[in-house]
């Protein structure tokens, strides 16, 4: 059994006992936390996707909070002796799927 759903306006296919990396939700670490928007839920050969699946949710533990490996952004004007480097790096939650919506 498994589940589609989205969250940081991504799209995550997950299981039962999943660890999944996905952008910050507040929240802190063993917290218990509700994902919403549940695209598609898929068991063997039944396969529940669209409006059957309003208020239905996945359930998740938080790991724990991290963040992502740094990225040079960086930007030249050729010819014009203009450079800028900025470096970035993304707060990521890490989370465990413990519940799965029943079909």
């Amino acid at each position: 059994m498994y589940a589609v759903i989205q969250t940081g306006g991504k799209q995550y296919r997950v299981a039962q006992d999943d660890v999944i990396t996905v952008e910050k939700i507040e929240a802190a670490a063993g917290d218990s936390v509700s994902l919403d928007q549940v695209l598609l839920v898929a068991n063997g050969e039944t396969l529940v996707l669209g409006d059957a699946l309003n208020g239905k949710s996945v359930t998740a533990e938080v790991v724990r909070q991290a963040r992502g490996p740094k990225i040079i952004i960086f930007k030249k004007r050729r010819r014009q002796n203009s450079r800028r480097k900025n470096g970035h790096r993304q707060d990521l939650t890490i989370l465990k799927i413990t519940a799965l919506p029943a079909l």
